[in-house]
């Protein structure tokens, strides 16, 4: 698959040879889900927490008599059904992390790339470099390639110009080629790699 490469001034800066293989696989929805689940599974922090019986501070002396009062019998105040007892089977930390085959994680990657590719919107630049830091020149460039809610990809070291201009900008992502991912290909309309990206993401997935 050929793709024309294009300059942030855009202008034409030759085409590039896309490996069918990376790029052009059958998409299957069943392998993006399973990864995009347990990414963000992968992400919670598990930190939620209730406090048992056991935890609560209070007093363990009976309210009143056990007979005699015409109300029910009643002990220890802590108990779940008291106002501000403890939580029955309340949920305690933990690791909502699971395990998924690295075959299945490069393949849903393989999947979101040829997805984009499919689409029409993935874009391959020249280079992510910035002759500024400034956020405003960059806003430009990109609204006249019509990159407004992108992914950008660089290679394994990003400019830092260009890292600075673009962490401002709304909508618009910059990751270095490592950490290239699923659920972030997805969540933004346009994917845009890099010629050094390219390479490096088929190395990675051959």
């Amino acid at each position: 698959m050929k793709l024309d490469v294009t300059t942030l001034a855009n202008e034409t800066a030759g085409q590039i040879d896309l490996d069918d293989s990376i790029f052009g696989v059958e998409v299957r929805r069943d392998i993006l889900h399973r990864v995009v689940t347990w990414q963000l599974a992968k992400r919670r922090a598990g930190t939620h927490k209730a406090k048992g019986r056991s935890e609560i501070v209070g007093t363990t002396k009976k309210a009143y008599r056990q007979k005699g009062t015409g109300r029910a019998r009643r002990g220890n105040l802590k108990t779940n059904i008291m106002r501000g007892g403890g939580v029955v089977h309340g949920p305690l930390p933990r690791d909502h992390g699971f395990d998924l085959p690295k075959k299945v994680r490069a393949l849903g990657l393989k999947c979101a790339l040829s997805a984009k590719a499919k689409d029409g919107k993935l874009a391959v630049l020249e280079a992510a470099k910035a002759e500024t830091h400034k956020t405003k020149s960059l806003v430009e460039q990109l609204a006249k390639l019509g990159w407004e809610n992108a992914l950008i990809i660089d290679g394994a070291e990003i400019d830092t110009q260009f890292e600075r201009a673009a962490r401002n900008i709304e909508g618009v992502d910059l990751l270095p080629q490592q950490g290239a991912n699923v659920y972030d290909i997805l969540r933004r309309d346009r994917l845009v790699l890099t010629r050094a990206a390219v390479e490096a993401l088929e190395a990675r997935l051959k």
